[in-house]
């Protein structure tokens, strides 16, 4: 490109003064890692002993914070330079970095500062800085600083301003050099051959960038959208919707680590996050939690947050598969464990739910939850009414007080019951613990009686309580098992004789409930074959109906013992009952058999929803946070220590609404901070979110965003990606290429008629052959294959023919990323959302439309879109009718067609 003069010293001063600026900054950044003494307690002016620990830990985050920021200035100073014009005509040059900046630089600023979003104004947008005086945009430089032997570069440096560009500079130190080079010589020929070198070294426009690694593009700097979306107040719920490529994931990364930075919160959101902070203990740093679909894109994105110098271990990033596991087997016991506790088994497979609850699943929760929470009212009606009824006065008295509680209380009214309940619990635990003291004597009198006319009574009915076969009695079938959970919890042994003692206790109970309610045990339980096997060494008859009334009272007023604990742990037991009474109406669930123990994903879903929104309706409560440590609300703590400041979703449509709501439960109360993004094109799941109506049922205050600038691909394979679109019936998206970027690529190349892995193979290595030279190196490559089993097989073949070149193939088993940046990595299709490659190839799509006819257009647009610039696609017969129409915009091979 040709420059003016003007332009040569306009840009031989600017880039001047911006490699001084690196040198500077990066030098002082070094020194302070060199010189940095680690903050201790001697620092503070007085101590005092409550806050002393908390205000240590508060230094070491200060200290590791500052070298963090140090590490980043080091080797990245700065990462734009933009020149304001104030209204007066004066014009200043701010310096923004990606950190916290050094002192001693009045012109230096972070990004996540206020003033930092003049790196992602275009030119001639007015600014208003924080004292109030309105600035206009000048010109801009986006920088990329290299730190090289004879000092600072910043290379493809774009400027713009309004009598320049933008241009791209290859390489600010070599263009110094050229126009000192022209300038000093007075040979022509070398004067003529600076020039000519200079003006190559000038691009009009704006470079793409070759994506040469697997991960989600560097852009330290957002476009004015996304940065608008990134500078959001932290207590909002958003959603950013936009086509693959507009940096949705990346706006989520941005925003999370400027919403981690307590120095860029407003003083409202500090006085929150401390708050916060104090009640639960969790820093505000740490305070964060993000989900996604895929093991893949989890290592992909954690991959990106370190890149933005937010530390993102595993327990930071989830996928919502393994998350909801340890949910419900470690803290809500709805799942079994070895050592006992939960009630159902999971399983991926089981066919336990009909169409209607897979296409309709906010019904189908609400419908549970509404009959759940009634269910647990009229329970605790019952067992107030039967107190009420008692002869005993200690009894019959508490029982009026709760039957007066409970009088005109509603489902949505609970919250409020529970409050009320809580007054009674003190007075209520004193007689359960009189009532059972009294029968556990005559039970363990039992005993003694038996073990002392038998000193092998207990090693006899161990040795038949293992010889029991497993499973003879299961939780459906065995009334006795339901109302043993009134039972005081305790720790039950496996075998021997102490676990022969708890049967013992256990079965005796259970027949003199069974007595006392005049009926009998279900002859397949367990508890019934120990009477049986007991024969007349139980209590007599009048003992037995006596004990029996005890232990039913007791069971009764036990459910006010701890109501909202019993609320809470109750939910998986009553999903148990509403799937059993919603099957045989034939609403939700299909009428064929299943083990009534084993559960769906989406089920537990459900559940844990239940859970999770009947615990946030009571913490939501003021007065009961502040009594959180009484017994009455103590059994909430553990969904307090659940919260996170900061809620985060990727690929929100691959998730149910019922799981985005779960997720959403999980965002502390006090600051509701949710944040997703994704695309309803790109859902591949069946039960995935598919309109912003569902997001509304999980916050009806959503506020939802669009991106519209695709970054990622080329004209040729974006005009691609939006005929398919409509071709396959998606979701219209306003989509636009950026201003200025040279977006020029070739077509996607394709591939007919090839049904054996042979000819599949040897048009893979020609094309892979093809890129490496129009690149000059071999860029980011991926092959999508339609099952786990072709991915090895695929890669070993592709590798043998490859070998001759030395390109090195790698399978990527289950979506885990294997081998090098330069190896082409082979996929399951599964696994492929979310990132991004310079070159895609998609294996046999026609395949894959008979393979999942209900998703085949989701995973076509969805792999077509993880490529850049190079797009190659085989069948094994011909093109899906689906995208017949797309035919004239593919062809056969690269290098003919840019030829012809």
């Amino acid at each position: 490109m040709d420059l003016t003069l003007q332009d040569k010293q306009h840009i031989k001063v600017m880039a001047g003064e911006t490699l001084d600026l690196f040198e500077q900054v990066a030098a002082i950044a070094k020194s302070n890692l060199r010189g940095t003494r680690t903050l201790g307690p001697d620092v503070l002016a007085s101590i005092n002993t409550l806050t002393y620990v908390p205000a240590v830990n508060r230094l070491g985050q200060i200290d590791q914070e500052n070298r963090e920021c140090y590490q980043v200035l080091a080797s990245e100073p700065a990462i734009a330079r933009i020149v304001v014009e104030d209204e007066e005509g004066e014009q200043r040059t701010y310096y923004v970095c990606r950190t916290t900046p050094v002192s001693g630089f009045g012109n230096l600023a972070s990004y996540r500062a206020p003033v930092g979003r003049l790196a992602s104004l275009p030119i001639g947008s007015k600014f208003t800085l924080p004292k109030g005086k309105v600035i206009e945009v000048r010109e801009r430089a986006q920088l990329r600083p290299l730190s090289c032997t004879d000092g600072w570069d910043s290379r493809d440096t774009v400027i713009e301003s309004d009598l320049i560009g933008p241009v791209t500079i290859e390489s600010l130190r070599a263009l110094l050099i050229d126009i000192a080079g022209a300038e000093l010589t007075e040979d022509f020929l070398e004067q003529f051959l600076a020039e000519e070198k200079l003006r190559a070294s000038v691009i009009e426009g704006v470079r793409r960038s070759i994506i040469t690694k697997m991960g989600l593009r560097d852009q330290p700097i957002l476009d004015q959208y996304q940065d608008e979306i990134f500078r959001l107040p932290l207590d909002k719920r958003l959603l950013i919707l936009g086509a693959p490529g507009t940096g949705k994931t990346t706006t989520l990364i941005r925003r999370l680590g400027q919403k981690l930075d307590t120095a860029f919160l407003d003083e409202d959101e500090r006085l929150i996050v401390d708050s916060v902070g104090a009640t639960n203990g969790a820093a505000h740093a740490s305070s964060w939690l993000m989900f996604t679909p895929t093991e893949l894109l989890r290592q992909y994105v954690q991959e990106a947050f370190a890149r933005e110098n937010v530390p993102a271990s595993d327990r930071h990033i989830r996928t919502w598969h393994d998350y909801r596991r340890e949910l419900a087997r470690n803290v809500f016991s709805v799942l079994r464990t070895a050592s006992g506790g939960g009630i159902f088994v999971l399983k991926d497979s089981i066919q336990t739910l009909n169409a209607d609850a897979l296409g309709r699943p906010i019904p189908w929760f609400t419908d549970f939850n509404e009959w759940q929470r009634y269910a647990f009212l009229q329970e605790l009606r019952d067992a107030a009414r039967l107190l009420g009824e008692s002869e005993a006065p200690e009894v019959k008295e508490p029982g009026q007080r709760l039957s007066s509680s409970l009088h005109g209380a509603t489902e949505s009214s609970l919250p409020s019951v529970l409050e009320t309940l809580a007054v009674e619990v003190v007075n209520v635990q004193d007689l359960v613990s009189g009532l059972k003291a009294s029968t556990d004597s005559k039970i363990k009198g039992l005993l003694n009686l038996q073990m002392n006319r038998n000193k092998g009574f207990l090693d006899e009915l161990a040795g038949f309580i293992d010889g029991l076969q497993q499973g003879q009695a299961t939780e459906l079938e065995d009334q006795d098992d339901l109302e043993a959970e009134e039972e005081e919890e305790v720790s039950v042994p496996q075998t021997g004789r102490a676990a022969a003692v708890m049967a013992f206790m256990k079965a005796i109970r259970a027949h003199a409930r069974a007595q006392a309610s005049k009926r009998t045990l279900s002859k397949a339980s367990r508890n019934a074959k120990i009477i049986e096997w007991l024969g007349d060494r139980t209590l007599s008859e009048p003992d037995r109906l006596d004990v029996g009334k005890s232990l039913l009272v007791q069971t009764s007023a036990r459910k006010f013992v701890n109501p909202v604990k019993r609320y809470i742990d109750g939910v998986s037991r009553r999903y148990r009952s509403f799937r059993r009474l919603r099957r045989e109406e034939g609403v939700w669930y299909p009428d064929n058999p299943y083990d009534p123990k084993d559960l769906h994903p989406l089920e537990l879903d459900v559940v844990l929803l239940t859970i999770l929104r009947a615990a946030g309706d009571l913490l939501s409560r003021p007065s009961i946070l502040r009594n959180i440590e009484a017994p009455a609300w103590n059994s909430l703590k553990r969904v307090l220590g659940l919260y996170s400041n900061q809620i985060l979703v990727d690929e929100a449509p691959d998730f149910s609404p019922v799981q985005l709501a779960c997720m959403a439960a999980l965002a502390h109360p006090s600051i509701r901070s949710f944040f997703a993004c994704g695309d309803f094109n790109q859902r591949l799941t069946t039960w995935g979110t598919r309109s912003a109506e569902d997001l509304k049922w999980v916050y009806p205050d959503f506020e939802i965003k669009e991106i519209t600038v695709t970054y990622r691909q080329s004209r040729q394979l974006n005009e691609l990606a939006r005929a398919m679109i409509h071709a396959v019936g998606g979701m219209e998206q306003k989509v636009s290429l950026p201003m200025h970027v040279d977006s020029e690529g070739v077509a996607a190349a394709l591939l007919e008629s090839a049904p054996e892995r042979t000819s599949v193979v040897n048009w893979l290595a020609d094309r892979v052959r093809e890129i490496e030279r129009f690149v000059g190196q071999l860029p980011s490559t991926a092959i999508f294959v339609n099952s786990e089993a072709e991915v090895a097989p695929i890669a070993d073949a592709l590798n043998a023919v490859l070998a001759e070149h030395n390109i090195q193939v790698v399978a990527c088993p289950q979506g885990r990323v294997m081998g090098h940046d330069n190896d082409v990595r082979v996929f399951d299709v599964r696994h492929i959302k979310g990132v991004e490659f310079e070159a895609v190839f998609f294996i046999a799509i026609d395949g894959l439309a008979t393979m999942y006819p209900e998703l085949f257009e989701k995973y076509l647009y969805v792999g077509t879109t993880r490529a850049a610039t190079y797009l190659g696609v085989t069948c094994e017969y011909a093109l899906p009718p689906l995208i017949e129409t797309l035919r004239s915009m593919f062809v056969p091979e690269w290098e003919k067609s840019l030829c012809s």
